[in-house]
């Protein structure tokens, strides 16, 4: 793994806003703009390096799916948060008939630096974003400046084959609504959820694009329904569970919430089970389950434990996005323990990789379980935030 810096392509945003990446720059406090794609560097991967990484994201998949089935087996729902018993009920039964569901992707954050294992950070297996930088601009940039080099993605075949694939377990004779937030100022969410929609279409699948707001509640039938008055029976959503559980029509999530035994109207994608994977608190049951592997990194959930004095510990929120609420804490420094209210898991301090004043994180892309790519983002603080850059990739 190395990084390398190069001349950016005359007239880039132009070409990356037209491959649907509508949000090439990043407006920073000052109020300047500065680039959130950045060419103006890439790193490169020999092919042994990425199939190992492929290995180890693969292998860290099978091992989350084991510590939700423990979770549910042990009713650790409290862990995570869920303190509702309906929800608990409905998100367990929803793993337990996982395979009749449709689940398409999620996204594993690591710290790897080309020297050493891979070390997970965390999952969002539920609304993971950077999707459309990572599958499209960066592979065009590929082929435009090195032609006949490779590089770790084949997320948009293996997107159209997931469809094609998960299309028997979608309800028959209904299209598959795609739904972002309205909130969404960049259009970065709409512009992830527009891309996930040509590829269900690429499949063969009829879809239709709503945004959360704009999604109804028939009273008289007990349905959601668009625009048009038509049953949501089917929604790819970009809208995180903890938010649509909780909304003011959570409710009728939950009493219309299909689990795949037809006992309900509306089969939301990625499915309720996926709480379990994009939870924080996944890190610690996982240290549980596999202490010392060496693509974990020590966690708990009741204290930083030993890591107050040895290596130091990050805070991170439960279910905190892009960095949100994270802190960092020195070892030998007194214990900042979070209050009951605001529940937190404590993670062995792991700086990340720094190449010249950079820090990167690698964005791993899971699909149907598999490895499919990577996207990397750089920051110039210790935590990977808004105000991150991607940077595009090579295998040489």
């Amino acid at each position: 793994m190395k990084r390398h810096t190069i001349e950016p392509r005359p007239g880039w945003q132009e070409t990356v806003e037209a491959q649907g990446l509508v949000y090439p720059l990043t407006r920073y406090p000052d109020d300047s703009l500065r680039p959130y794609w950045d060419e103006s560097a890439y790193y490169s991967f020999t092919l042994p390096e990425v199939e190992a990484l492929e290995g180890v994201v693969e292998e860290l998949h099978g091992m989350c799916l084991a510590a939700a089935a423990h979770i549910v087996k042990e009713g650790r729902f409290a862990d995570l948060g869920i303190e509702d018993p309906r929800l608990a009920s409905l998100v367990a039964e929803s793993w337990r008939r996982r395979e009749e569901l449709p689940s398409v992707y999620g996204r594993f954050d690591l710290h790897y630096d080309g020297s050493g294992p891979a070390k997970m950070l965390e999952y969002n297996a539920d609304t993971p974003t950077s999707l459309v930088e990572a599958a499209s601009p960066q592979w065009f940039w590929m082929e435009e400046r090195f032609p006949g080099a490779d590089q770790w993605n084949s997320l948009h075949e293996r997107l159209v084959a997931a469809w094609k694939r998960q299309a028997s377990l979608l309800p028959p004779g209904a299209p598959l609504h795609f739904a972002h937030s309205a909130d969404d100022e960049l259009g970065e969410d709409l512009m992830t959820v527009a891309y996930l929609e040509e590829t269900a279409q690429q499949a063969g699948l009829e879809t239709v694009a709503i945004p959360m707001e704009e999604i109804g509640w028939d009273r008289l039938s007990g349905r959601f329904v668009d625009q048009r008055l038509r049953f949501i029976r089917a929604c790819f959503k970009l809208y995180p569970w903890e938010w649509l559980a909780t909304d003011d029509f959570g409710p009728y999530v939950q009493d219309t919430l299909d689990n795949g035994g037809g006992t309900g109207s509306t089969l939301w994608i990625e499915p309720a089970w996926k709480m379990l994977l994009s939870n924080k608190a996944l890190l610690a049951v996982l240290w549980e389950l596999f202490p010392g592997h060496p693509n974990l990194l020590p966690a708990y959930l009741d204290g930083p434990r030993e890591l107050a004095r040895t290596k130091g510990y990050a805070a991170k929120p439960l279910l905190g996005r892009e960095g949100a609420g994270v802190t960092l804490h020195q070892p030998g420094a007194e214990p900042v323990l979070r209050a009951p209210d605001d529940p937190c898991c404590y993670q062995e301090l792991a700086p990340l990789p720094d190449f010249d004043g950079n820090r990167v994180v690698l964005g791993a892309w899971v699909v149907e379980g598999e490895a499919a790519g990577l996207g990397i983002r750089e920051s110039a603080g210790p935590v990977t935030d808004e105000y991150a850059r991607f940077l595009p990739h090579v295998i040489l």
